[in-house]
């Protein structure tokens, strides 16, 4: 049996007063949306040994460090 339009219906209002919701402040993160963001879910594990954005750069920057310095050395102009 298909169901009624009404029961699809929207219950959102179409337009909202922000300014009398209490605790709204406009433009909040308005700042780290300019700056970008990439964010990152640990796993719990992970989020354990490291529990600061710091402490994840940190270590990283070792990682891409170590990494760079694994990497063979091209053979400039070697033919």
């Amino acid at each position: 049996m298909k169901k009624e339009v009404d029961e699809l219906e929207d219950e959102l209002r179409h337009e909202y007063d922000f300014a009398k919701m209490a605790g709204g402040v406009r433009g909040k993160y308005v700042e780290r949306y300019r700056a970008g963001t990439n964010l990152v879910l640990l796993d719990p594990d992970v989020a354990e040994a490291f529990p600061t954005d710091a402490s994840v750069n940190e270590a990283l920057r070792l990682l891409l460090q170590i990494a760079q310095r694994q990497q063979p050395k091209s053979l400039v102009g070697a033919d």
